[in-house]
């Protein structure tokens, strides 16, 4: 199973926060590298949501639709 990077941040909260709200769309998402986020280097190594390829297209509209794109 591959995954693909549909959005970058350098906070894990809101990598879950943009998780969250997709899995209200009944997206399934991931989030990757969201420790180094979380001690505050996300700058270097930002937390990314991960979702299935087919799912790309519908997650990013779901993720602008909320202000998290």
């Amino acid at each position: 199973m591959s995954l693909k990077a549909i959005a970058e941040y350098s906070d894990r909260i809101e990598a879950e926060m943009a998780r969250l709200a997709l899995a209200a769309e009944g997206i399934d998402a991931h989030v990757f590298d969201g420790g180094m986020a979380g001690l505050g280097l996300g700058f270097m190594t930002p937390a990314r949501i991960m979702v299935l390829p087919e799912d790309a297209a519908e997650a990013r509209i779901v993720l602008e639709k909320h202000g998290q794109a």
